[in-house]
């Protein structure tokens, strides 16, 4: 079974392929963007996570007609009245059309939460699914807190100063399998593989 992950992200198709084949009872072979050709661009105009993951699974879908398995993920803090939200990877508007670098989304990030003493923050991730007999979309989330400094040197985004208690370290300081454990990304692709899984199952 042919699956066309819809994102040029080479950390969140790392991550998504270690996912799924932890999560999977079905054979698969997870494809790039770049493996099926699609250079076109993808107009995510939804007003939530879960919106924009179906915008860009129905995009690449009618594209390639294989089974699309797309995301759409972003930081929520509660001080800044759940932002950046949806707007998370173009959060410092670097580019007009692109997303902005990790580090600029970060740093923008701080400044706005300097002074701040609510702390709390959630990963929230929407996962959704097309082929030509299933539909779906999954959410996950994961909890914490944005510390005032970055800390560690693994993950990508903002993982640098998103900090959880039950690791007492930021996800960028704990180990790919710990991260993929509690992540928002985890806890949706894990339930979107099990939906995959029942329908396809002979």
């Amino acid at each position: 079974m042919k699956i066309v992950f819809a994102s040029g992200n080479a950390h969140k198709l790392r991550e998504v392929t270690e996912l799924l084949e932890a999560s999977m009872s079905v054979p698969f072979e997870l494809l790039s963007l770049k493996d099926i050709g699609f250079e076109g661009d993808i107009v995510e105009d939804g007003s939530t996570f879960e919106e924009n993951s179906m915008i860009k699974a129905k995009t690449v879908y009618d594209f390639c007609h294989l089974p699309v398995i797309a995301d759409d993920s972003g930081i929520c803090v509660d001080a800044l009245g759940g932002a950046p939200g949806i707007h998370s990877a173009r959060y410092a508007q670097v580019f007009a059309d692109k997303n902005s670098p990790d580090d600029t989304n970060t740093e923008l990030l701080l400044k706005n939460m300097a002074g701040k003493t609510d702390r709390k923050a959630q990963f929230v991730c929407a996962v959704s699914f097309v082929s030509e007999t299933l539909s779906f979309t999954v959410r996950g989330e994961c909890h914490g807190e944005v510390i005032n400094e970055k800390r560690g040197d693994g993950g990508f985004g903002y993982d640098p100063i998103f900090y959880m208690k039950e690791f007492q370290k930021t996800l960028s300081e704990v180990t790919e399998e710990e991260k993929n454990s509690v992540s928002h990304r985890g806890k949706a692709i894990r339930a979107a593989a099990e939906k995959i899984s029942r329908a396809f199952e002979k």
